[in-house]
């Protein structure tokens, strides 16, 4: 099997030599970009993520001779890895990284996101990764890209305050806005935060089928977190939506109704 048709595989159900595929792919640099990012992604799994793979990634991210789209992956894939170990409250017996590579990673990621010679691509996926381990610099930082007039940075910085505090007012602020993509954007981060002053303007989006579907998506999701239990029986209908993507996003949110009111099986 080659990377390709691994993915299509369950990462629990990975055969035992999937690493040291992926880490030949990654290291070798004939191998195709598109096929290189596909690695990059798959080492960012806890199922296979270790110190050795957590190095490799911060060397691709650091290596200014790499395509910028690869060192940003390469960050991304950092970011379950660093939730799981900021979350770990300092336990690192049974994660996949150790301490001191959790710490080598937070300040590689810094060191490299204040560096003016990091490319715009790569310092904001950077910044999407670091905020999964909240750090002091995070806020200003977030702040500066939401006001940076850039709409690639103002979305960085909706998802990012979809992870840390106080950004509430600017979320709810974002609800309102046109452009459909910080608009999504800003409904998830409701989601993040469990928002429930964004409420009505999601469960709005549930019943509007005349809405673009990528924000009824994101309102799908948002809402099994921000009033799971009014949610639910919205959600129950949405399943049986004769649209596919709908109906498999409602199912995936009642799930997390449940986890959330320990109602059981919503069937």
């Amino acid at each position: 099997m080659d990377l390709e048709d691994l993915r299509a595989i369950p990462a629990w159900e990975w055969p035992k030599y999937t690493a040291d595929l992926i880490r030949d792919t990654l290291e070798n640099q004939q191998s195709g970009e598109s096929v290189r990012e596909l690695a990059a992604h798959m080492a960012g799994d806890l199922t296979v993520m270790s110190d050795d793979f957590a190095a490799l990634l911060l060397k691709i991210i650091a290596d200014s001779g790499e395509p910028d789209r690869l060192r940003g992956v390469a960050a991304i894939s950092l970011g379950p890895v660093l939730e799981m170990a900021y979350l770990a409250m300092e336990d690192f017996d049974d994660e996949a990284i150790t301490g001191p590579m959790f710490e080598r990673i937070l300040e590689t990621l810094k060191s490299l996101y204040f560096d003016e010679k990091t490319p715009k691509e790569v310092r904001r996926r950077i910044l999407e990764a670091a905020v999964r381990a909240p750090q002091d610099w995070h806020e200003e930082a977030v702040r500066k890209a939401y006001e940076a007039g850039e709409k690639d940075w103002r979305i960085t910085a909706i998802f990012c305050m979809g992870l840390l505090p106080k950004f509430e007012r600017e979320i709810l602020a974002e609800l309102k806005n046109p452009d459909v993509d910080l608009h999504r954007e800003a409904i998830l981060a409701a989601g993040g935060r469990e928002l429930h002053a964004a409420w009505a303007h999601v469960s709005a989006l549930l019943g509007d089928r005349a809405a673009p579907k990528n924000l009824r998506l994101a309102a799908i999701e948002a809402s099994a977190s921000i009033q799971p239990k009014k949610a639910k029986p919205i959600l129950i209908k949405l399943a049986d939506s004769r649209d596919e993507e709908i109906a498999e996003a409602a199912e995936d949110a009642l799930a997390m109704t449940d986890d959330f009111t320990d109602s059981g099986e919503w069937e």
